[in-house]
């Protein structure tokens, strides 16, 4: 979260909110529609062979239409694909602020 949490306070220049997410996401002040976002991608990410069209319908019932769904899902599944990267190679990442 540090790499990404520079470029997320930067973006919505909310520093709580930061915090928060970086904490826990569940305890965040986000509404229903971002919880069930950062809901569908912690399950994507922590366990991807339990995934169902039901996770999608669950995001089509807050609002999502199908291409912000695949704009969700391709860049959960980037994030996953380079981190893997990194991890295999054994890459340090630079030092950011908190």
């Amino acid at each position: 979260m540090k790499h990404h949490g520079a470029g997320l306070r930067k973006l919505i220049n909310d520093e709580v909110l930061v915090g928060q997410l970086k904490k826990n996401f569940r305890e965040a002040e986000i509404d229903e529609k971002d919880m069930a976002m950062l809901e569908y991608v912690a399950k994507l990410t922590l366990e991807p062979w339990n995934m169902s069209e039901d996770d999608v319908k669950k995001l089509r019932e807050k609002g999502f239409s199908d291409e912000a769904i695949l704009d969700i899902c391709q860049v959960a599944g980037y994030y996953a694909f380079v981190n893997r990267l990194a991890d295999g190679l054994g890459v340090e990442l630079e030092t950011y602020w908190e």
